[in-house]
């Protein structure tokens, strides 16, 4: 009995002593490789802060647009006089056709168009549609929203005031009754300011601390693979790399370290740097941030095992980004993502882990309102770590077999 307790300490202290040499080798790698460095610390620093501060504004005032007035008359003077007065827009300049207002938008100076079309007044006296065209420049929604939102509430106002003329009212409280008969005061849902930044950073935030994990582990990997034969991500010939259980431990602790502050430097200091939403304790956070962050780090170890060259990480990466702040039903509603796709997000942690802090920091829920998604994460951190350790396993008998098959290549 007393021989088997003694086994068991000396086999735990192995497995202690294999762990803690993998968390130091791997902490070693991370700091000598410039670009692990780079995503792990630079990005997920720097980058919040840069996008915080693009949308810290929450709405853009006062956007350039240049008209093309075909009309001129009294109506499109009073649109005109209308949007210029809005706070959103500034009617920059006047251009004689649409070919001009093209040239003014692609040099920048205007940052979209607003073309009357010559029959505008006529058709309305008719009790016919009047046309108005916008046209936007994409490159920033802040201004799209601004430019086509005031032209939709300037046209449904001159509606309103030509419908209450025509329907022949005596009393002003007459003529107000039929324009607005009931009074609605529109306020977003857990965004009272409208705003981009209060509404997609928090997804955003989340979503970066799976991707810069997911970069930096496949870089680290990358290195790995160049520096062990056989392309292995195992050094086999050390002693230390002989058990699977402390090599994924031992690397994940690593990552589970550095992610610590990071993780709390954006769910904490970011948006109370630039006044977002941030009804949350940090309690409250440690229990979602926990298994989000170690499905993340089991995430990325698994594709860092299927993709085989550093560069190849970034590519995949990348391409993805947008598609899953789609998925994550901040930018776009989780309703209406069809069945298909909702299958797909359920393979990123990103799609749980931001449905979860959102609902804790910007809608103020309680930990237990999240445990759907508190118990998904803890499913994905399990499922990945046995195929982390499924395929660790599995390229360890490689390289065995690679080592043990070259004398005899050599021999022949």
């Amino acid at each position: 009995m007393q021989c088997s307790t003694m086994s068991i300490f000396r086999k735990a202290y192995q497995y202690l002593q294999d762990l803690c040499t993998v968390w130091r080798e791997e902490i070693i790698r991370l700091v000598k490789d410039e670009g692990v460095i780079i995503f792990f610390f630079l990005t997920p620093i720097g980058y919040p802060l840069l996008y915080s501060w693009i949308y810290n504004n929450e709405q853009i005032h006062e956007v350039p647009v240049v008209v093309v007035d075909m009309s001129h008359s009294s109506l499109s003077r009073q649109f005109i006089r209308l949007c210029d007065a809005s706070p959103d827009v500034k009617i920059a300049y006047y251009a004689q056709d649409i070919d001009e207002a093209k040239s003014l938008v692609s040099r920048q100076l205007v940052k979209g168009i607003y073309h009357i079309s010559p029959d505008f007044e006529t058709n309305l006296n008719r009790l016919q549609q009047g046309v108005i065209s916008v046209y936007c420049d994409m490159s920033l929604m802040l201004t799209y929203k601004a430019i086509f939102q005031t032209a939709q509430v300037v046209t449904m106002q001159m509606g309103s005031d030509m419908r209450t003329k025509l329907a022949g009212l005596y009393t002003a409280r007459d003529e107000e009754l039929s324009a607005h008969p009931i009074t609605v005061v529109d306020v977003p849902m857990y965004n009272p300011a409208g705003g981009y930044g209060s509404g997609l950073l928090p997804a955003v935030l989340m979503l970066i601390l799976q991707q810069t994990l997911v970069l930096g582990i496949g870089l680290s990997a990358g290195s790995a693979r160049e520096e062990n034969p056989h392309g292995s991500l195992i050094p086999v010939h050390n002693p230390h790399y002989q058990r699977t259980i402390p090599i994924v431990l031992g690397k994940a602790l690593c990552y589970f370290m550095i992610y610590l502050v990071i993780s709390a430097w954006l769910m904490l200091v970011v948006p109370r740097i630039f006044g977002f939403p941030h009804l949350a304790s940090w309690q409250s956070l440690l229990i979602v941030m926990l298994p989000y962050l170690l499905a993340c780090i089991f995430f990325g170890m698994l594709v860092s095992c299927l993709v085989r060259y550093r560069e190849n990480v970034m590519l995949l990466m990348v391409f993805v980004s947008v598609p899953l702040l789609f998925l994550t039903g901040a930018s776009w509603p989780q309703s209406n993502i069809p069945g298909f796709w909702q299958g797909i997000s359920w393979l990123f942690p990103s799609t749980f882990g931001a449905r979860a802090f959102i609902r804790l920091n910007s809608m103020g829920a309680e930990p237990t309102d999240v445990i759907n998604e508190f118990r998904c994460l803890w499913g994905q951190t399990a499922i990945y770590f046995l195929m982390v350790c499924a395929v660790y396993r599995f390229q360890f008998y490689q390289a065995k077999r690679a080592e043990k098959m070259e004398p005899q290549g050599s021999e022949a």
